[in-house]
């Protein structure tokens, strides 16, 4: 299967916005509203699609979510698709996506993480589209930390794309207090590290997302990453928890493990998370419990998943990651 990279997003482009999991109501409404403003204030065409009701869990019956995410895959006058957020359940949605027609139509961005994931991988496994494994909509007016590249710098990029551990600790305005919000909340300082110590230098090719979303698809045809990395390999997989405490996360692993995704894996990249340890087994112990069996390095903390500010990644890339002493960055490039 050959892997398709989107050309360039320029201004003037169109972008879509839909819900293929949550949509929006309230306060959250009054956020996207503030988002797609932000995107048209920077040139950019934004068309938002009829499933974004947030009355319920999902934005619509499962048919038409699919219907709507394949039909602004397919349509050459959008450019890119960016969800307003992640939710709970868009794994209903994957096996009725057109996958075939995905891969037939030119390559759209997409953009997305948290239950994004779910339907983020499939496109990158079964459509042979790179997605941007980075903000969703409603993050996606926050100002970058130095070190860090906003989603549409990626997106709209010519070359590859150096960034570097921002050092930088997060946290989200609530709508409620803030709907304009542009700078992130200060929560505190972190460093990447490599399980062990020592150095890394790394290459290979980025697949990944959130441990939670993804381990249900493990061992099915939408999640199969041993067969990609057969294919595709050597693969950098990256993993980020989104709130499960340090057990269920252990399970989500050892699954994925279990499953292949790291037999064609050169080094394993984890994102911080905030998620609960219990009695004193730590999301760092869970990490280790499931994958030091491995004998693969491992590099904790990156700005990648539900700790923010957002390290954005391009599944299907090319990635180099070097971490040694001071020196943390990770080059990506795709053509």
């Amino acid at each position: 299967m050959e892997l398709r990279f989107p050309a360039p997003l320029r201004p003037g482009d169109t972008i879509g916005v839909t819900s293929p999991s949550a949509g929006v109501e309230g306060a959250g409404a009054r956020r996207i509203e503030f988002c797609v403003s932000w995107l048209r204030e920077r040139g950019y065409e934004v068309v938002v699609g009829d499933c974004m009701d947030g009355s319920g869990h999902v934005s619509a019956p499962r048919e038409q979510r699919a219907a709507e995410l394949t039909a602004m895959l397919t349509d050459p006058a959008i450019r890119a698709v960016v969800p307003p957020w992640g939710g709970v359940t868009a794994i209903d949605l994957v096996d009725l996506l057109d996958h075939d027609a995905i891969a037939a139509a030119e390559p759209t961005w997409v953009v997305g993480y948290s239950d994004s994931s779910t339907w983020m991988l499939p496109l990158l496994l079964r459509s042979g589209l790179a997605t941007i494994h980075g903000d969703n909509l409603a993050d996606t007016p926050y100002a970058v930390p130095p070190g860090l590249a906003h989603w549409l710098d990626l997106a709209t990029a010519t070359g590859p794309v150096t960034q570097r551990s921002s050092g930088v600790v997060s946290s989200w305005w609530r709508f409620e207090e803030d709907t304009e919000a542009t700078t992130w909340q200060p929560a505190g300082h972190g460093r990447w590290s490599v399980v062990g110590g020592g150095g890394v230098d790394l290459t290979g090719r980025l697949v990944g997302g959130c441990v939670e979303t993804l381990g249900p698809l493990a061992g099915t045809p939408y999640g199969d990453v041993r067969a990609f990395g057969e294919e595709h390999g050597p693969l950098l997989v990256y993993v980020e928890a989104a709130e499960d405490d340090a057990p269920t996360i252990c399970r989500h692993l050892h699954g994925l493990r279990l499953a292949g995704w790291f037999d064609h894996a050169v080094g394993i990249l984890v994102g911080r998370t905030s998620a609960a340890d219990v009695d004193g087994f730590t999301q760092r112990d869970a990490v280790v419990d499931a994958l030091g069996m491995l004998d693969l390095p491992i590099v904790l903390d990156l700005e990648i998943g539900h700790v923010p500010p957002h390290l954005p990644l391009v599944n299907g890339a090319t990635a180099r990651v070097v971490v040694d002493g001071q020196h943390q960055e990770i080059t990506q490039e795709w053509s």
